[in-house]
């Protein structure tokens, strides 16, 4: 089958390549046949090594498709179910899970060192255990969601990552307050989310933050009351809070330079939503002086800081009834043969989600 393989970390092009076969496949296991996968800023984050991942692998971790083959002792779903991707399934027994934060459950991550494909060139892996790029995947059946008739491949794709990821950091983890200001650093497919999302919880005024003039313009699209670019968000808060500062800020980024500057916007007593995934060695400085006097609350975003299953039937919930946009968020569709192009749009900032279809 095809796929696009990442031969070596700090590599900027994939390679499309029609002699990758999924590996794998056995009890507890499913077969998908991969329609459609947005291309996510992880995916260009595990390229260029600030997210770990081994090498070589297969990028994608936002896809839908349909079940192919499923393995023994496998029940949720069957040959021909339509289903979206869950790149981190919660394993139902761990400490997490049983807290009921099943966000944070690692058992997906173990498979993350297990080769998911091969080559006559040897094993390939796939990017957070799954590899979107490609035709076929198998993954554990946990990792195969059903979805309804209604639901396009290529709306359900994002549903598995990025609309999961921002709307949920604005809805679950920070709970954004009805009447509330809301500052959201940081405006691609994520950031645009985290915007629908605190327009939902009734937030007064919501300014979008960010360098690219495309993604300002789409962000007012999406219920921002205001865009700027960087340099124009101390004006935003003084004018809009009289100096005070946001009662929420969303770091979109994963920078800790953005990370601080996140902080220094969020009024005393406010909050802090931190949703970028950053890089392991990139620290964030805060004194402790200014962490007690402030109070002002830090909260990280996992994956939309709440069971991803509930999250996914919120999100299809809201968009049948036209609280959210989804459509609107995917500004670019590629064949799998074009992914490099799209790599240099989401570089440039020039696309929010593009759906690569497969």
């Amino acid at each position: 089958m095809r796929a696009a393989v990442l031969h070596e970390t700090g590599q900027d092009k994939l390679d499309v390549l029609d002699d990758v076969e999924a590996v794998g496949f056995g009890p507890g296991k499913v077969r998908i046949r991969v329609r459609a996968t947005g291309l996510c800023h992880s995916d260009l984050s595990a390229m260029n090594g600030v997210l770990p991942q081994p090498a070589p692998f297969v990028p994608g971790h936002e896809g839908a498709g349909e079940i192919l083959d499923v393995g023994d002792g496998v029940t949720a779903v069957s040959l021909g179910d339509r289903v979206l991707l869950c790149w981190l399934p919660a394993c139902g027994a761990c400490p997490s899970c049983k807290r009921g934060q099943t966000q944070l459950c690692l058992a997906g991550f173990m498979n993350a060192g297990t080769p998911n494909f091969k080559r006559p060139a040897g094993d390939v892996f796939g990017f957070a255990g799954t590899g979107a790029f490609a035709e076929e995947i198998v993954v554990d059946a946990g990792c195969a969601v059903p979805i309804p008739d209604d639901v396009p491949f290529d709306i359900a794709a994002l549903i598995g990552c990025g609309v999961t990821t921002g709307l949920g950091a604005a809805v679950n983890t920070a709970d954004v307050a009805p009447a509330s200001s809301v500052a959201v650093i940081g405006c691609g497919g994520v950031g645009i989310s985290a915007v629908q999302g605190a327009r939902l919880k009734g937030a007064a005024q919501i300014v979008a933050v960010d360098p690219v003039a495309s993604r300002r313009e789409a962000a007012l699209r999406f219920g921002a009351t205001e865009a700027v670019a960087p340099d124009g968000l101390a004006d935003a808060k003084q004018r809009i809070t009289a100096g005070e500062g946001f009662d929420y800020v969303f770091e979109v980024v994963g920078k800790s330079a953005t990370a601080r500057t996140a902080y220094e916007t969020t009024r005393r007593g406010g909050t802090l939503c931190i949703v970028g995934a950053g890089a392991a060695d990139d620290v964030l400085q805060l004194n402790m002086f200014e962490l007690f006097f402030d109070e002002k609350r830090i909260l990280p975003s996992m994956y939309g800081g709440g069971d991803v299953r509930t999250s996914y039937e919120r999100a299809i919930a809201l968009w049948r009834a036209g609280r959210i946009d989804l459509e609107g968020l995917i500004t670019h569709r590629v064949p799998l043969a074009g992914i490099n192009d799209a790599l240099d749009q989401m570089r440039t900032g020039a696309a929010l989600r593009t759906c690569v279809e497969l």
